[in-house]
């Protein structure tokens, strides 16, 4: 059937304008970390969102208010969540993978390309998205949390402390 009711069509017009709205609110209050680059408990919040909004859009038994609810408590519990994580390792470990490294000084680490899941050829990739045309022309090549790689020419200082946080990065 192509259509059940007129009424049906004017419910999904104003739960989706009011819906969208609630939506679009309630992310820009809960600030930038909402919509930051992806790792998997943003997807999963993401799909969770879509979710909701569909079926506050299309399900008749779903009432605005509670649409609105299932988002605001998504929403809080995402920002409950990077507080924690923010403030305790243990938490961030718990919802974030630890930066891996795919490259140290000119050397592809072979057993962190297979545990990973990457090429060399991704890891070739990202240098020539630099504008790095050797691999010996590097220091580190990371794979990061949200899934990107960071490319990282040569230290300047001894210290390397951008890279304490990477698995396997030797220390001093």
């Amino acid at each position: 059937m192509l259509l059940d009711s007129p009424e049906a069509l004017l419910r999904t017009l104003v739960v989706g304008v009011l819906a969208y709205v609630i939506l679009v609110l309630l992310l820009r209050v809960s600030g930038k970390r909402t919509l930051s680059k992806w790792n998997a408990f943003d997807f999963v919040v993401t799909v969770a969102f879509g979710s909701i909004l569909s079926t506050a859009l299309l399900s008749p038994d779903t009432t605005v208010a509670q649409g609105a609810l299932a988002i605001t408590i998504l929403v809080v519990l995402q920002f409950a969540i990077t507080w924690l994580s923010v403030r305790f390792g243990l938490v961030q470990r718990w919802i974030k993978s630890q930066p891996a490294l795919l490259l140290l000084r000119g050397e592809l680490q072979q057993d962190t390309l297979k545990r990973e899941r990457v090429t060399e050829g991704e890891v070739r990739a990202a240098l020539r998205a630099r504008g790095v045309g050797a691999l010996e022309e590097v220091e580190a090549v990371v794979l990061e949390t949200d899934g990107s790689f960071s490319v990282i020419q040569t230290l300047k200082s001894s210290s390397a402390s951008a890279l304490l946080d990477v698995e396997d990065y030797p220390a001093g």
